[in-house]
């Protein structure tokens, strides 16, 4: 079942870069986006990543919080953030990808005529009430954060 615009956004409680615990409904009361990507430092994820962070002046002057999440370990994690210094939280969602999941955001992949399970490259928007405001199933990496922000007419 795929998740729109208006639906509660699923809530969880995952592990952050440091190995403590957050939950999206903590952060009731402001905006957040979510977005999921497939593995730390690679090209595509970085992008994304560098995105987000080439825009997070905005991003904090208009109070929303930015979560990205993958499959990668709190260690993984930390060196990805020391090395583009990304500002924003990383979580971490092991396999079974039980969050992604809920999501819709991990299943079935092909690549180079192999099938396997992975994450899915998709992001969401939660308004300040908990519910999904924005829904991106097609993204594009490197323009992402900049959608964002457009989309929200805040760009």
């Amino acid at each position: 079942m795929a998740l729109s615009i208006g639906d509660a956004a699923p809530d969880f409680t995952l592990m952050d870069q440091n190995s403590e615990p957050l939950s999206l409904s903590s952060l009731r009361g402001q905006r957040v986006v979510i977005y999921f990507y497939p593995k730390d430092d690679t090209p595509g994820c970085t992008k994304e990543a560098c995105g987000f962070r080439d825009q997070w002046a905005r991003y904090e002057q208009l109070g929303i919080k930015v979560l990205g999440i993958s499959k990668d370990g709190a260690a993984s994690h930390e060196k990805f953030i020391a090395k583009y210094t990304l500002p924003f939280t990383l979580l971490c969602d092991p396999e079974p990808c039980p969050v992604a999941s809920a999501y819709g955001s991990y299943g079935l992949k092909k690549f180079m005529g192999r099938e396997y399970m992975g994450m899915m490259r998709h992001t969401f928007v939660v308004d300040p009430e908990g519910k999904l405001e924005l829904v991106y199933l097609k993204v594009k990496a490197e323009e992402m954060a900049e959608q964002i922000l457009t989309d929200l007419n805040l760009g």
